[in-house]
């Protein structure tokens, strides 16, 4: 399965809004997770199983709710069971598609 997700602390901005700091916590969980992924200006895609990329999902609200009282989660999810590799295959599809 893929899952996009984004998450947003309430109240851990710094002085100029930014929430770099505990989006940057969050991601870290991701990557230490070992599983296939990418963060972009406004998502971090996860390959993985079910059980597996939702638990780094949880763990990485969790530290975010660590530095603010109310933590936003969206998620976006790919369940397409039999494939793997799905994080970079999906887009080379698009990417022959677009030579065409």
């Amino acid at each position: 399965m893929l899952v996009a997700f984004s998450i947003s602390p309430s109240d851990a901005a710094d002085k100029t809004g930014s929430v770099s700091e505990a989006v940057a916590a969050a991601v870290r969980v991701v990557r230490e997770s070992g599983l296939p992924n990418e963060t972009n200006a406004m998502f971090t895609n996860i390959e993985g199983e079910w059980d597996e990329v939702m638990a780094v999902v949880k763990r990485a609200v969790e530290v975010v709710a660590e530095v603010s009282p109310r933590v936003g989660l969206v998620l976006k999810a790919d369940i397409r069971p039999g494939f793997t590799g799905q994080l970079t295959a999906k887009v080379e599809r698009v990417e022959r598609a677009l030579e065409q």
